[in-house]
């Protein structure tokens, strides 16, 4: 299972680039201005700041809505940098660009996935990543794990090589029950990732090991 965290913020980037557990990276429009970065041109040098710090791939989210837009905007994301992935919104012009950038090896990532049908057409489209937000659904009191096996079930079926890339993750339970169920990768806060370090038992045998180690000396 890959982990990408959910951020536009380098150091909590590089926090769990440090670990050596960090695979990528997502972000979007929100997470941009949470940071203070605004601005097309700030957002692009943001981009390449965040592709520096990292090895592999770096969602960057267009903000069109119609093909021609999205076209211009992936292709000028694209450029920036080779671990760039277009990140388009799950809508009808949305899998077209997908159809495009796929047919010219440039990846990308449909986003704001909420069923399985959708997921089918990302993957018809020859999307590399899926992004259904099981957070998002389980706010709603849907079920969101429940879409990530659906999509796991539909995309083992037919061998589609397109990702499931769950989205939307809060905490460590999301972290692990997406395990569990098959999903390729995790997106998250670093709290969700971090959080995966803690037990009782090991603080307490650490400690213990710790007393036992200054009684002998």
């Amino acid at each position: 299972m890959k982990f990408f965290i959910d951020t536009a913020n380098l150091e909590q980037i590089k926090d769990a680039q440090d670990m050596g557990i960090l695979d990528g990276v997502t972000t979007n429009p929100s997470l941009m201005a949470k940071e203070g970065i605004t601005g097309t041109d700030n957002i692009m040098k943001h981009y390449v700041s965040i592709c520096n710090l990292v090895d592999g791939d770096v969602s960057a989210e267009v903000i069109s809505t119609d093909f021609d837009g999205m076209v211009r905007e992936g292709e000028a994301l694209a450029e920036l940098h080779e671990q760039i992935v277009v990140k388009l919104p799950m809508i009808k012009d949305g899998v077209k660009a997908c159809k495009y950038f796929s047919d010219k090896g440039i990846k990308t990532n449909m986003t704001l996935v909420f069923s399985a049908g959708q997921a089918l057409l990302a993957a018809k489209a020859g999307a590399t990543y899926v992004s259904p937000f099981i957070g998002r659904l389980d706010d709603i009191s849907t079920d969101g794990l429940n879409l990530i096996a659906e999509i796991r079930m539909i995309y083992d079926n037919y061998g589609f090589e397109t990702e499931i890339l769950a989205a939307s993750v809060r905490h460590t339970m999301h972290v692990i029950d997406c395990a569990k169920l098959g999903a390729d990768v995790m997106t998250g806060p670093l709290s969700s990732i971090t959080g995966l370090l803690n037990h009782p038992l090991t603080d307490i045998g650490l400690a213990k090991f710790l007393e036992d180690y200054k009684k002998g000396n």
